[in-house]
């Protein structure tokens, strides 16, 4: 049972459903389900980059230039 819950919050998540949401239908909070399932989210990153380069909030790479 709790390989079929892990499995399934995990797939929300890398579906970019919002961790608030997947949070609620676990019965969690977000930091607990974060803090579980934060390193299982994969692929992402270059969706969210292109987002927030659209929306002009990308921050400045650490070290200036």
């Amino acid at each position: 049972m709790y390989d079929n819950r892990h499995t399934r919050l995990t797939k929300w998540l890398n579906d970019g459903i919002p961790p608030a949401q997947v949070a609620d239908w676990a019965g969690n909070c977000v930091p607990a389900l974060l803090a579980t399932y934060a390193r299982c989210v994969e692929g992402q990153l270059p969706d969210l980059k292109r987002r927030l380069e659209a929306a002009g909030d990308l921050p400045e790479p650490a070290g200036g230039d």
